[in-house]
Protein backbone atom coordinates (compact mmCIF):
# COMPACT_ATOMS: atom_id res chain seq x y z
CA UNK A 1 0.00 0.00 0.00
CA UNK A 2 2.60 2.22 0.90
CA UNK A 3 4.52 2.24 -2.29
CA UNK A 4 0.69 2.60 -4.64
CA UNK A 5 1.00 5.78 -2.28
CA UNK A 6 4.90 6.81 -3.05
CA UNK A 7 3.94 6.48 -6.51
CA UNK A 8 1.06 8.41 -6.92
CA UNK A 9 2.92 11.17 -5.23
CA UNK A 10 5.57 10.43 -7.51
CA UNK A 11 3.17 10.38 -10.55
CA UNK A 12 0.49 13.54 -10.16
CA UNK A 13 -0.37 14.40 -13.77
CA UNK A 14 -0.93 10.82 -14.47
CA UNK A 15 -4.01 10.54 -11.16
CA UNK A 16 -5.36 13.84 -12.57
CA UNK A 17 -5.52 12.61 -16.10
CA UNK A 18 -6.82 9.32 -14.44
CA UNK A 19 -9.45 11.43 -12.68
CA UNK A 20 -10.25 13.54 -15.90
CA UNK A 21 -11.13 10.25 -17.64
CA UNK A 22 -13.38 8.89 -14.79
CA UNK A 23 -15.14 12.92 -14.59
CA UNK A 24 -15.35 12.64 -18.79
CA UNK A 25 -17.00 9.39 -18.55
CA UNK A 26 -19.40 10.82 -15.62
CA UNK A 27 -20.09 13.50 -17.37
CA UNK A 28 -21.02 11.78 -20.68
CA UNK A 29 -23.36 8.97 -19.07
CA UNK A 30 -25.52 11.82 -17.10
CA UNK A 31 -26.18 13.89 -20.62
CA UNK A 32 -27.36 10.23 -22.50
CA UNK A 33 -29.29 9.56 -19.33
CA UNK A 34 -30.40 13.19 -19.19
CA UNK A 35 -32.24 13.08 -22.37
CA UNK A 36 -33.11 16.88 -23.62
CA UNK A 37 -31.19 19.94 -22.43
CA UNK A 38 -32.25 22.41 -20.28
CA UNK A 39 -30.31 24.94 -22.64
CA UNK A 40 -30.75 25.78 -26.17
CA UNK A 41 -27.71 25.62 -27.89
CA UNK A 42 -26.84 22.71 -29.94
CA UNK A 43 -26.42 19.43 -28.20
CA UNK A 44 -22.76 18.94 -30.43
CA UNK A 45 -20.97 21.84 -28.50
CA UNK A 46 -21.32 19.49 -25.16
CA UNK A 47 -19.06 17.32 -26.38
CA UNK A 48 -16.07 19.50 -26.85
CA UNK A 49 -16.89 21.84 -23.63
CA UNK A 50 -16.81 18.41 -21.56
CA UNK A 51 -14.05 17.45 -22.95
CA UNK A 52 -12.24 20.77 -22.19
CA UNK A 53 -13.17 20.87 -18.85
CA UNK A 54 -11.64 17.61 -18.47
CA UNK A 55 -8.32 18.65 -20.03
CA UNK A 56 -8.64 21.59 -17.11
CA UNK A 57 -8.31 18.74 -14.72
CA UNK A 58 -5.81 16.48 -16.33
CA UNK A 59 -3.81 19.75 -16.25
CA UNK A 60 -4.71 21.62 -13.09
CA UNK A 61 -1.22 20.87 -11.21
CA UNK A 62 1.29 21.35 -14.33
CA UNK A 63 -0.29 24.84 -15.56
CA UNK A 64 -2.68 25.90 -12.67
CA UNK A 65 -2.89 29.48 -13.72
CA UNK A 66 -3.61 28.41 -17.59
CA UNK A 67 -6.19 25.90 -16.80
CA UNK A 68 -7.88 28.52 -14.50
CA UNK A 69 -8.03 31.19 -17.78
CA UNK A 70 -9.72 28.01 -19.88
CA UNK A 71 -12.02 27.39 -17.29
CA UNK A 72 -12.90 30.76 -17.32
CA UNK A 73 -13.34 30.35 -21.07
CA UNK A 74 -15.67 27.42 -20.83
CA UNK A 75 -17.65 29.39 -18.71
CA UNK A 76 -18.15 31.91 -20.37
CA UNK A 77 -18.24 29.73 -23.87
CA UNK A 78 -20.93 27.72 -21.82
CA UNK A 79 -23.24 31.21 -21.06
CA UNK A 80 -23.08 32.65 -24.46
CA UNK A 81 -23.69 29.16 -26.56
CA UNK A 82 -26.51 28.20 -24.05
CA UNK A 83 -24.56 24.84 -22.73
CA UNK A 84 -26.20 23.50 -19.87
CA UNK A 85 -24.60 23.22 -16.71
CA UNK A 86 -22.58 19.32 -16.66
CA UNK A 87 -21.11 16.82 -14.39
CA UNK A 88 -18.21 18.20 -16.05
CA UNK A 89 -18.25 21.29 -14.49
CA UNK A 90 -17.07 20.21 -11.01
CA UNK A 91 -13.68 20.86 -12.70
CA UNK A 92 -14.54 24.57 -11.95
CA UNK A 93 -14.70 23.70 -8.07
CA UNK A 94 -10.88 21.80 -8.50
CA UNK A 95 -9.43 24.48 -10.38
CA UNK A 96 -10.75 26.88 -7.73
CA UNK A 97 -8.71 25.17 -5.14
CA UNK A 98 -6.22 23.90 -6.81
CA UNK A 99 -5.29 27.54 -8.08
CA UNK A 100 -5.52 28.98 -4.46
CA UNK A 101 -3.37 26.08 -3.23
CA UNK A 102 -0.45 26.39 -5.50
CA UNK A 103 -0.76 29.43 -8.11
CA UNK A 104 0.18 32.70 -7.84
CA UNK A 105 -1.95 35.36 -5.52
CA UNK A 106 -3.36 37.22 -8.81
CA UNK A 107 -4.42 33.94 -9.95
CA UNK A 108 -5.97 32.95 -6.34
CA UNK A 109 -7.83 36.00 -6.35
CA UNK A 110 -9.08 35.66 -9.77
CA UNK A 111 -10.35 32.44 -9.02
CA UNK A 112 -12.19 33.36 -5.77
CA UNK A 113 -13.91 36.19 -8.33
CA UNK A 114 -14.16 33.74 -10.90
CA UNK A 115 -15.89 30.93 -7.85
CA UNK A 116 -18.33 33.47 -6.56
CA UNK A 117 -19.83 34.74 -9.58
CA UNK A 118 -20.42 31.29 -11.34
CA UNK A 119 -23.65 30.88 -9.49
CA UNK A 120 -25.11 33.91 -9.68
CA UNK A 121 -24.46 34.21 -13.51
CA UNK A 122 -25.30 30.54 -13.88
CA UNK A 123 -28.85 30.93 -12.05
CA UNK A 124 -29.67 34.02 -14.28
CA UNK A 125 -28.86 32.45 -17.29
CA UNK A 126 -30.83 28.85 -16.70
CA UNK A 127 -33.66 30.22 -13.63
CA UNK A 128 -35.43 27.50 -11.85
CA UNK A 129 -39.08 28.31 -13.95
CA UNK A 130 -41.05 26.60 -10.55
CA UNK A 131 -39.26 28.20 -8.41
CA UNK A 132 -40.33 31.79 -6.44
CA UNK A 133 -37.73 34.62 -6.13
CA UNK A 134 -36.35 34.03 -2.96
CA UNK A 135 -36.19 30.18 -3.87
CA UNK A 136 -33.49 31.02 -6.49
CA UNK A 137 -31.73 33.25 -4.29
CA UNK A 138 -31.77 29.96 -1.43
CA UNK A 139 -30.35 28.52 -4.61
CA UNK A 140 -27.62 30.55 -5.80
CA UNK A 141 -26.41 30.89 -1.95
CA UNK A 142 -26.42 26.94 -2.40
CA UNK A 143 -24.27 26.46 -4.80
CA UNK A 144 -22.02 29.88 -3.96
CA UNK A 145 -21.08 28.01 -0.54
CA UNK A 146 -19.30 24.62 -2.12
CA UNK A 147 -16.54 27.20 -4.35
CA UNK A 148 -16.08 29.43 -1.07
CA UNK A 149 -14.93 26.30 0.96
CA UNK A 150 -12.68 25.17 -2.23
CA UNK A 151 -10.80 28.56 -2.44
CA UNK A 152 -10.45 28.74 1.63
CA UNK A 153 -9.29 25.00 1.82
CA UNK A 154 -7.03 25.64 -0.74
CA UNK A 155 -5.64 28.86 0.41
CA UNK A 156 -5.29 27.33 3.52
CA UNK A 157 -2.88 24.52 2.52
CA UNK A 158 -0.99 27.13 0.90
CA UNK A 159 -0.54 28.52 4.15
CA UNK A 160 0.09 25.59 5.87
CA UNK A 161 2.90 24.34 3.01
CA UNK A 162 4.79 27.96 3.33
CA UNK A 163 4.84 27.41 7.12
CA UNK A 164 6.53 24.24 6.59
CA UNK A 165 8.66 25.44 4.29
CA UNK A 166 9.68 28.40 6.40
CA UNK A 167 10.61 25.76 9.26
CA UNK A 168 12.40 23.69 7.02
CA UNK A 169 14.42 26.97 5.85
CA UNK A 170 14.91 28.11 9.38
CA UNK A 171 16.01 24.50 10.19
CA UNK A 172 18.53 23.96 7.75
CA UNK A 173 19.64 27.47 8.76
CA UNK A 174 19.89 26.34 12.32
CA UNK A 175 21.82 23.36 11.51
CA UNK A 176 24.50 25.89 9.11
CA UNK A 177 24.49 28.00 11.92
CA UNK A 178 25.38 25.01 14.13
CA UNK A 179 28.00 23.22 11.81
CA UNK A 180 29.80 27.30 11.65
CA UNK A 181 29.64 26.76 15.39
CA UNK A 182 30.99 23.69 16.10
CA UNK A 183 33.72 24.46 13.49
CA UNK A 184 34.64 27.52 14.83
CA UNK A 185 34.95 25.79 18.47
CA UNK A 186 37.82 23.43 16.77
CA UNK A 187 39.35 26.11 15.71
CA UNK A 188 39.31 27.85 18.74
CA UNK A 189 40.37 25.07 20.60
CA UNK A 190 43.06 23.83 18.25
CA UNK A 191 44.10 27.23 18.80
CA UNK A 192 44.19 26.68 22.34
CA UNK A 193 46.42 23.72 22.07
CA UNK A 194 48.89 25.05 20.28
CA UNK A 195 49.22 27.59 22.28
CA UNK A 196 49.86 25.44 25.43
CA UNK A 197 52.10 22.82 23.33
CA UNK A 198 53.68 25.84 22.65
CA UNK A 199 54.34 27.40 26.49
CA UNK A 200 55.09 23.73 27.44
CA UNK A 201 57.73 22.56 24.42
CA UNK A 202 59.51 26.00 24.95
CA UNK A 203 59.48 25.67 28.64
CA UNK A 204 60.88 22.50 29.28
CA UNK A 205 63.12 22.10 26.55
CA UNK A 206 64.89 25.71 27.51
CA UNK A 207 65.35 23.72 31.06
CA UNK A 208 66.16 20.42 29.73
CA UNK A 209 69.09 22.13 27.16
CA UNK A 210 70.30 23.93 30.28
CA UNK A 211 70.96 21.87 31.88
CA UNK A 212 72.88 19.36 29.69
CA UNK A 213 75.09 21.86 28.70
CA UNK A 214 75.73 22.10 32.02
CA UNK A 215 76.12 18.38 32.90
CA UNK A 216 78.29 18.04 29.61
CA UNK A 217 80.73 21.08 31.47
CA UNK A 218 80.82 19.66 34.89
CA UNK A 219 80.89 15.81 34.12
CA UNK A 220 84.07 15.31 34.83
CA UNK A 221 85.25 17.68 37.58
CA UNK A 222 82.23 17.23 39.20
CA UNK A 223 80.19 13.93 38.96
CA UNK A 224 77.73 14.37 41.14
CA UNK A 225 76.56 17.72 40.08
CA UNK A 226 76.19 16.29 36.60
CA UNK A 227 73.90 13.17 37.67
CA UNK A 228 71.77 15.71 39.36
CA UNK A 229 71.31 18.03 36.30
CA UNK A 230 70.44 14.54 34.66
CA UNK A 231 67.58 13.67 37.38
CA UNK A 232 66.47 17.12 36.64
CA UNK A 233 66.51 16.94 32.82
CA UNK A 234 64.58 13.18 33.53
CA UNK A 235 61.77 14.81 35.58
CA UNK A 236 61.63 17.70 33.35
CA UNK A 237 60.87 15.78 30.09
CA UNK A 238 58.49 13.67 32.20
CA UNK A 239 56.55 16.39 33.14
CA UNK A 240 56.91 17.79 29.11
CA UNK A 241 55.68 14.14 28.16
CA UNK A 242 52.58 14.20 30.63
CA UNK A 243 51.34 18.09 29.67
CA UNK A 244 51.55 16.94 25.85
CA UNK A 245 49.45 13.75 26.63
CA UNK A 246 46.87 15.71 28.35
CA UNK A 247 46.51 18.37 25.50
CA UNK A 248 47.06 15.84 22.32
CA UNK A 249 44.24 13.60 24.57
CA UNK A 250 41.51 15.91 23.82
CA UNK A 251 42.46 15.27 20.05
CA UNK A 252 41.73 11.68 20.66
CA UNK A 253 38.12 11.43 21.93
CA UNK A 254 36.68 7.97 22.53
CA UNK A 255 39.95 6.53 22.62
CA UNK A 256 40.84 4.68 25.96
CA UNK A 257 43.67 6.64 27.98
CA UNK A 258 46.32 4.40 29.67
CA UNK A 259 47.11 5.42 32.64
CA UNK A 260 44.14 7.22 34.30
CA UNK A 261 43.65 10.45 33.87
CA UNK A 262 46.25 13.43 32.53
CA UNK A 263 48.00 15.64 34.87
CA UNK A 264 45.18 18.30 35.34
CA UNK A 265 45.54 22.02 34.12
CA UNK A 266 48.50 23.92 35.62
CA UNK A 267 47.29 26.90 38.43
CA UNK A 268 48.54 29.71 40.44
CA UNK A 269 49.75 27.60 43.27
CA UNK A 270 52.04 25.57 41.16
CA UNK A 271 53.83 29.08 40.03
CA UNK A 272 55.71 28.67 42.67
CA UNK A 273 56.93 25.02 41.68
CA UNK A 274 57.57 26.71 38.24
CA UNK A 275 59.75 29.42 40.08
CA UNK A 276 61.95 26.72 42.12
CA UNK A 277 62.44 24.69 38.62
CA UNK A 278 64.08 27.74 36.98
CA UNK A 279 65.73 28.14 39.97
CA UNK A 280 67.38 24.30 39.79
CA UNK A 281 68.05 25.44 35.63
CA UNK A 282 70.09 28.29 37.22
CA UNK A 283 68.31 31.06 36.32
CA UNK A 284 67.94 33.35 39.85
CA UNK A 285 64.33 34.23 40.30
CA UNK A 286 63.00 36.04 42.89
CA UNK A 287 59.17 35.32 43.86
CA UNK A 288 56.56 37.46 45.96
CA UNK A 289 52.80 37.40 46.78
CA UNK A 290 51.57 40.17 47.66
CA UNK A 291 47.45 40.27 49.06
CA UNK A 292 45.48 38.14 50.00
CA UNK A 293 45.34 34.49 48.16
CA UNK A 294 42.10 33.56 46.84
CA UNK A 295 40.54 31.10 44.53
CA UNK A 296 40.31 32.27 40.97
CA UNK A 297 38.30 31.02 37.81
CA UNK A 298 40.12 28.11 36.17
CA UNK A 299 40.46 29.96 33.02
CA UNK A 300 42.73 32.93 35.00
CA UNK A 301 44.43 30.21 37.02
CA UNK A 302 45.83 28.44 33.84
CA UNK A 303 46.32 31.88 32.40
CA UNK A 304 48.49 33.40 34.89
CA UNK A 305 50.60 30.43 35.43
CA UNK A 306 51.57 30.41 31.11
CA UNK A 307 52.27 34.01 31.08
CA UNK A 308 54.90 33.31 34.09
CA UNK A 309 55.91 30.59 32.05
CA UNK A 310 56.52 31.79 28.71
CA UNK A 311 57.82 35.36 30.47
CA UNK A 312 60.69 32.87 32.35
CA UNK A 313 60.81 31.16 29.20
CA UNK A 314 61.62 34.04 27.42
CA UNK A 315 64.45 35.56 30.02
CA UNK A 316 66.25 31.96 29.62
CA UNK A 317 66.56 32.31 25.60
CA UNK A 318 66.93 36.30 25.11
CA UNK A 319 68.50 37.30 28.88
CA UNK A 320 71.78 36.03 28.50
CA UNK A 321 74.27 33.83 31.13
CA UNK A 322 73.75 36.22 34.10
CA UNK A 323 70.25 37.81 33.60
CA UNK A 324 68.12 37.66 36.52
CA UNK A 325 64.27 37.33 37.49
CA UNK A 326 61.98 38.73 39.54
CA UNK A 327 57.76 37.41 39.81
CA UNK A 328 55.23 39.48 41.45
CA UNK A 329 51.41 38.08 42.19
CA UNK A 330 49.38 40.76 43.56
CA UNK A 331 45.95 40.43 44.82
CA UNK A 332 43.81 43.19 44.04
CA UNK A 333 40.15 43.78 45.00
CA UNK A 334 39.36 43.30 41.62
CA UNK A 335 42.03 41.56 40.01
CA UNK A 336 45.12 39.59 39.96
CA UNK A 337 47.99 41.66 38.76
CA UNK A 338 51.27 39.87 36.96
CA UNK A 339 54.96 41.58 36.84
CA UNK A 340 57.95 39.40 35.47
CA UNK A 341 60.92 41.66 35.04
CA UNK A 342 64.60 40.41 34.16
CA UNK A 343 67.65 42.29 34.00
CA UNK A 344 68.95 40.66 31.24
CA UNK A 345 70.11 42.64 27.53
CA UNK A 346 66.17 42.33 26.36
CA UNK A 347 64.60 40.53 23.79
CA UNK A 348 64.43 41.61 20.33
CA UNK A 349 62.01 43.66 18.36
CA UNK A 350 60.39 40.96 16.82
CA UNK A 351 59.42 39.00 20.08
CA UNK A 352 57.20 41.87 21.27
CA UNK A 353 56.39 43.65 17.77
CA UNK A 354 55.54 40.67 15.63
CA UNK A 355 54.29 38.12 17.73
CA UNK A 356 57.59 35.94 18.59
CA UNK A 357 60.96 35.04 17.45
CA UNK A 358 59.85 32.13 15.83
CA UNK A 359 58.25 34.19 13.61
CA UNK A 360 54.97 31.83 13.84
CA UNK A 361 53.10 34.36 16.53
CA UNK A 362 53.05 32.28 19.53
CA UNK A 363 54.91 34.44 21.38
CA UNK A 364 53.62 37.47 22.86
CA UNK A 365 50.60 37.43 20.74
CA UNK A 366 49.62 33.94 22.56
CA UNK A 367 49.93 36.22 25.75
CA UNK A 368 47.72 38.62 24.77
CA UNK A 369 45.27 35.90 23.20
CA UNK A 370 45.26 34.53 26.73
CA UNK A 371 44.15 37.50 28.44
CA UNK A 372 42.46 38.79 26.25
CA UNK A 373 40.22 35.63 26.77
CA UNK A 374 39.67 36.21 30.28
CA UNK A 375 38.95 40.21 29.75
CA UNK A 376 42.42 41.08 31.18
CA UNK A 377 45.10 43.78 29.84
CA UNK A 378 48.68 42.93 29.17
CA UNK A 379 51.90 45.60 28.85
CA UNK A 380 55.17 44.04 27.34
CA UNK A 381 57.98 45.60 26.16
CA UNK A 382 61.69 46.63 27.46
CA UNK A 383 62.50 48.19 30.61
CA UNK A 384 63.91 51.93 30.65
CA UNK A 385 67.19 50.58 32.68
CA UNK A 386 67.86 47.51 30.67
CA UNK A 387 65.95 44.12 30.39
CA UNK A 388 62.56 43.28 29.98
CA UNK A 389 59.25 43.70 31.84
CA UNK A 390 55.45 41.83 31.26
CA UNK A 391 52.61 43.21 33.18
CA UNK A 392 49.30 41.48 33.16
CA UNK A 393 46.09 42.21 35.41
CA UNK A 394 43.49 39.19 35.54
CA UNK A 395 39.52 40.35 36.41
CA UNK A 396 39.78 38.49 39.94
CA UNK A 397 36.15 36.99 40.24
CA UNK A 398 34.90 33.95 43.10
CA UNK A 399 35.06 31.03 41.67
CA UNK A 400 32.08 28.90 42.02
Amino acid sequence: MQRLYDFLRRHPTGVDVLWAVVLFGIALASETAGGESQGTGSPLAIIPVVLLLCLVIALRRRMPEKMLLLAIGLGVAQLVLDVETTAADFAFLVIVYTVAATASRWASRLALTMGLCAAPLAQLRWPEEHSSTLGNVAIVIFQTVPFALAWVLGDSIRTRRAYFAQLEERNARLEKEREAQAKVAVAAERARIARELHDVVAHNVSVMVVQADGAAYVLDAAPDQAKKALETISSTGRQALAEMRRLLGVLRTGEHQEGGEYVPQPDVEQIEDLVEQCRGSGLPVDFKIEGTPRPLPSGVELTAYRIVQEALTNTRKHGGPHAGASVRLVYFDDGLGLLVEDDGKGAPHELYEEGGADGAGHGLIGMRERVGMVGGTLDAGPRPGGGFRISALLPLKPAH
